[in-house]
């Protein structure tokens, strides 16, 4: 929304309301704004952040479409099957130029 329509808005709502009970519709939504965010504080306060941010370890992203979906499910049974069959570590990849046969 642009700022002409703010205006626009809050001029209908003045006359339609006058300008007392337009104070009063304003004190009750700072007072339920104030009282949302001593909820959302006291929640926070009260939620175990160690254990959410081990979990994020976890979930590294969110796929945006189906596609993204699909290959973060097909890349993680690949690592599955990976994992599952004894396999020693992979060492770092060394390039043999012909030149150094």
């Amino acid at each position: 929304m642009h700022i002409i329509d703010i205006l626009v808005i809050a001029g209908v709502v003045l006359a339609l309301f006058g300008p007392k009970m337009l104070q009063s519709i304003a004190r009750d939504a700072g007072k339920g704004l104030g009282k949302a965010k001593e909820m959302k504080d006291t929640l926070m306060s009260d939620l175990p952040m160690e254990d959410i941010h081990k979990m994020t370890k976890n979930v590294p992203r969110v796929p945006l479409n189906s596609r993204q979906a699909l290959g973060m499910l097909m890349a993680s049974n690949d690592e599955q099957v990976e994992t599952s069959s004894v396999r020693k570590p992979a060492g770092p990849i060394k390039e043999v130029r012909e030149d150094q046969k």
